[in-house]
This record gives C-alpha cells, structure tokens and sequence, in this order.
C-alpha cells in the first residue's frame, strides 16, 4: 500500500512510519515545509490541497497536532491546540472528497471527548461526549474530517488515550520520578487512565489502515483497565522503587495549570469496537504495560 502520514516526525508517526515500511509499505511525509525526498510532499493546513498530493494513495493517517501537554494552556496557546488540530483535518477532508475514489482515512482524535472527570463511568465508542476544552477541541477536531465519511469515504477516528512510550510523551517526566522512587499516586490515585503503550497504538493504527470496514470512533486504551495510583504502583514494583510519595492535587495543577483537570481527572476508556473486530493488545494490562515500559517485558 501506498499510505500518506501527516505528523510522522512526531512519537507516533514516527513509529507507525517505521511499521509500515517494515512491512513493506509506502510511506509518504506530508510535510509543510519545502520536499527533501520523494517520499515527502508538501501541504499546508488550512489551505486547498493540491490534487496530486493524494492521487496515488491508499490510505491516510492524519496525527498531526500541537502537543496538549507541551506548554501550559495560555489563552494562546489553546488557539494553537485547537487551529492546529481544525484547520489541518478540514484541508484533508476537502482533500479526500476531491478524489475521484474513495480513501482509507485514519484520522487522529482523542478519549479528551468524553470530558476530563467521567468518575466510575465505562466509555465506550457508544458513550456521550462530555463538557471541557479538550471535549470542545475533539469534537470539532472529528467535525471537520465528517464530511468525507458522509462522503462515502471510509473514515475511522482513533480516539487514543495517553500514550507510553520510553522515548517522550506522557511518561517523559513522570518516569525518571519514578526510577528515584517519587512515582506515587497523583490526587488520591483513583482515577481511571486511559493508558496505551506506543507499540499497541501503532498496531491499533495498522489494523485501522488495513480494515476499512471499521468507521466511525476506534477508542485505543487498554482493555484492563487501570486507576493511575495502581499503575504508579506498578511502575515502581518493575523499577524495585516503591511508589508511596503522593503528589497532591494542588501542586499537580500548579505545576500543570488547566491541564492538571485532565491528569487529575478519570477515564474508563474501553476499546470495544477494536476488541469485536478481532484485534489483540500485546500489553492489555497496568501490569504488562509497565513492563513494557521499563524494558522488561522479556524478562
């Protein structure tokens, strides 16, 4: 296949780039700065897209977005999240719908829909949006790459959780706290996380990419679900770091500012529409995850 990757300099594109090369795919950057290669073609989010930048591909996978956890959320900055993720995913939509055939769409979302505190509740693909700026963001962020799905292209949104990854993401500043043993609850610890390693996500993408008959929201999160408290606790087990110094919830939202309401927050995301269509995780659990995460998941 020949499939077309926006955002694939990030965590994620990244390695869902190598995958499929690996396999024996075509990968081509949509990058908006000036080609390097024959594998890159530019794009420029907001504006049309040229004809050619799609016409020969399979299959799109759409990551492109600036990191809700990069920066604290200035009023600027929520500007950046939200045009970032719009005006991108609208100049896609109107992309694929100007091709004569349809094409697999793989567009990047988030469990941010179901709102940052859903308590005790399972959230399923079926489940009600919730209220909050990452719920606001992430339905309009969907919004926009609708109109091909209505269009008769096959579209599935990959609502992903919080990404683990040795290499960045969220674990970036949580992990070497807990290599000294500071990895304790957040809060109370009692909060469901919406976990995923980074190996699992890019087989969740793959097999999106190679099952077009799957549309509509993908959650991709572990199937056991964890609470954060045990997770840490985990973490430090697999590290031999006991994880027992708790943060407490208003240095995590001075530290984080509004983001800190997500973190702090709870999401009993369940993968359920990947689970009927046959799909397995290699990590479906707190435990194998941490292990994963420390290298020692061949141990």
């Amino acid at each position: 296949m020949r499939v077309a990757i926006t955002g694939a300099s990030g965590l994620i594109g990244s390695a869902l780039s190598q995958s499929l090369v690996t396999r024996g795919d075509e990968v081509v950057h949509l990058v908006r700065r000036d080609p390097r290669s024959g594998a890159e073609r530019r794009w420029t989010p907001g504006e049309p897209l040229e004809p050619e930048v799609l016409a020969d591909v399979d299959a799109v996978v759409h990551l492109a977005g600036a990191g809700v956890a990069d920066k604290r959320w200035t009023p600027e900055y929520r500007k950046v999240i939200r045009r970032s993720r719009v005006d991108g995913t609208r100049t896609l939509a109107e992309g694929v719908l100007a091709q004569a055939r349809p094409i697999r769409v793989v567009s990047g979302s988030a469990v941010g829909i179901y709102g940052s505190d859903r308590g005790e509740d399972v959230l399923t693909e079926d489940s009600e949006g919730g209220r909050g700026f990452l719920a606001d963001v992430v339905r309009a962020w969907e919004g926009e790459m609708r109109p091909a799905l209505e269009g008769g292209s096959p579209v599935a949104f990959a609502r992903t959780g919080i990404v683990l990854s040795p290499d960045g993401g969220a674990m970036e500043k949580v992990l070497p706290l807990a290599k000294f043993g500071l990895g304790g609850p957040l809060g109370d610890g009692q909060q469901w996380w919406p976990l995923v390693t980074v190996a699992d996500e890019v087989r969740a993408l793959l097999w999106l990419v190679d099952h077009p008959e799957i549309t509509g929201p993908v959650n991709i999160a572990l199937p056991v679900s964890v609470r954060q408290g045990e997770f840490m606790a985990l973490l430090g087990d697999v590290l031999h770091r006991p994880a027992v110094v708790p943060a407490p919830a208003f240095a995590v939202r001075a530290m984080l500012g509004q983001f800190a309401e997500d973190i702090l927050g709870s999401q009993r995301v369940q993968p359920a529409i990947l689970l009927e269509s046959g799909f397995t995780f290699e990590h479906p659990d707190g435990a194998s995850a941490a292990r994963w995460l420390v290298g020692r998941d061949k141990e």
